[in-house]
């Protein structure tokens, strides 16, 4: 084709392309606009696989399924941190967040910051900021690259709002403990703010902490005098303190949203009282109302941090029942996801845990079904799968089929003394189950064992394998477009 008649060519594709895109009416039509891009990224802290399939039984038996078990996509994830075999939940998070490993305590920073404990006042309130003006840097997180792109962005959770894996989506600083300078961040334009966020800052944030956003004179933990839930409403936002409040709101009509339930973290859901604090999924679908308004689309992230908090009691009741809850708000959010994108093909969902804990199954139990009135389930005691009778240790003492690898539960000397031991006692909500090494109660520790990830929808298909927690931030990020 000489060079005239590729021209001739040329012009008649762009005539016929022009005449394709006008109307009846001889007026060019709009092109059609892109489909939003959602994530949601669901961090159950602290669960382990042995929690998963704990609360697997504990809520449907042996052979039933959870939420979480139900993506089709999976894969294994390493937890070690910047300078520690077995993570916190500051680095761990924070790397799935930047993409950057972290030492312990630190949240979203660079790998050469260290971990500085905040100055404490005499009343032993860790409030003054000890990071030094040249330790570290900032290390730009999911949540903000997605702010940068024009997307929604939220934050939900069941720990105070300000605790490490809600923060390390949108501060950074050299310890978790400064909580008073977390909360700072998220208040536009105010002292402290986090301009990463750009001028609008997060469009909703649910969960605890009230503390660190009012004054002492207001039972908070502020130092400086500032009333930041005053200020956040200053900023346009709509604010719940109860689950009636936030009911109340329509989020399909409300462009701000921010709630604070409890001073410090929201209760565990066996306690909860509904006519004062939300449920997790309640949270995570009036979320997804507000962020939903944006056609640009949006990041949530949605923490079941009171697992956590459980396992470190070595409360397994409690442990289990908030990951049961935690399975509810995914449900309840792939419910609500589906409705505007019936086969996910613009929405990615993650699920997966910055760590596990030291939570084991014991002896060669017999099937015990779910956990309802009358039969504990795997709450209680090791009975022989072949004659059902309850099986003893060396000691002749009966033993739970849940234990710990280190906890406050620990006999000192014989087990003989607990020969009376029951499925009564080691399956009530506040039971103690025991543990090999004894240590302070409340401190038991993280696990350092892999971790699962479950994903599905626009790009699930990339999360296989065993991979670094830092790894999952790239694929998040592709899928996002970020």
């Amino acid at each position: 084709m000489t060079r005239k008649s590729f021209c001739i060519a040329g012009l008649s594709t762009a005539i016929a392309l022009l005449i394709a895109g006008c109307s009846s009416n001889n007026t060019v039509t709009d092109p059609v606009a892109e489909a939003p891009k959602n994530v949601i990224f669901f961090l159950g802290d602290g669960m382990g696989m042995t929690t998963m399939t704990a609360a697997r039984i504990y809520a449907v038996g042996e052979d039933g399924e959870l939420t979480m078990d139900t993506l089709p996509e999976t894969a294994f994830i390493k937890t070690f941190s910047n300078d520690a075999q077995v993570t916190d939940s500051a680095p761990s998070m924070s790397a799935y967040m930047t993409g950057v490993k972290m030492n312990n305590e630190v949240i979203s920073m660079s790998a050469d910051t260290l971990a500085k404990d905040p100055v404490a006042d005499i009343n032993g309130n860790k409030l003054a900021n000890n990071c030094g003006t040249s330790n570290g840097t900032a290390a730009v997180t999911l949540l903000e690259s997605a702010k940068a792109k024009g997307l929604s962005t939220g934050v939900v959770t069941t720990t105070r709002v300000t605790h490490a894996t809600p923060a390390a989506t949108y501060a950074h600083i050299c310890h978790r403990d400064l909580e008073n300078d977390i909360a700072a961040a998220v208040v536009p334009g105010g002292t402290g703010y986090n301009s990463a966020l750009g001028n609008t800052g997060l469009d909703v944030l649910l969960g605890g902490g009230k503390q660190f956003f009012v004054p002492f004179k207001d039972g908070g933990k502020r130092a400086d005098g500032r009333d930041l839930v005053a200020e956040m409403k200053a900023k346009n936002y709509l604010y719940a303190g109860t689950s009636a409040e936030l009911s109340a709101i329509d989020g399909t009509k409300t462009d701000k949203l921010f709630g604070l339930f409890t001073s410090s973290h929201m209760s565990y859901d066996l306690d909860r009282d509904p006519a004062k604090e939300p449920s997790l999924a309640d949270m995570t679908t009036k979320a997804m109302d507000v962020l939903g308004r944006n056609s640009k689309g949006y990041f949530l992230m949605v923490e079941g941090g009171r697992i956590d908090h459980a396992l470190h009691e070595t409360t397994a009741k409690k442990a289990l029942q908030d990951t049961l809850a935690f399975d509810n708000a995914i449900k309840a959010a792939i419910a609500k996801a589906k409705i505007s994108d019936p086969e996910l093909k613009n929405t990615l969902i993650v699920v997966t845990a910055d760590h596990d804990h030291t939570l084991v199954l014991n002896g060669y139990a017999k099937r015990t079904g779910k956990t309802a009135a009358g039969n504990p389930g795997v709450l209680g005691l090791v009975k022989n799968y072949v004659t059902g009778a309850t099986e003893k240790d060396l000691d002749g003492a009966p033993y739970s089929i849940i234990g710990f690898g280190n906890g406050e539960n620990r006999t000192q000397g014989s087990r003989a003394s607990m020969a009376s031991l029951d499925d009564t006692v080691t399956s009530a909500n506040a039971y103690h189950q025991e543990a090999v090494i004894r240590v302070g109660a409340g401190s038991e520790t993280h696990g350092g064992t892999d971790v699962f990830l479950g994903a599905t929808g626009k790009g699930a298909d990339t999360f296989l394998g065993t991979i670094d927690n830092t790894k999952v931030f790239s694929l998040v990020k592709t899928a996002a477009g970020l």
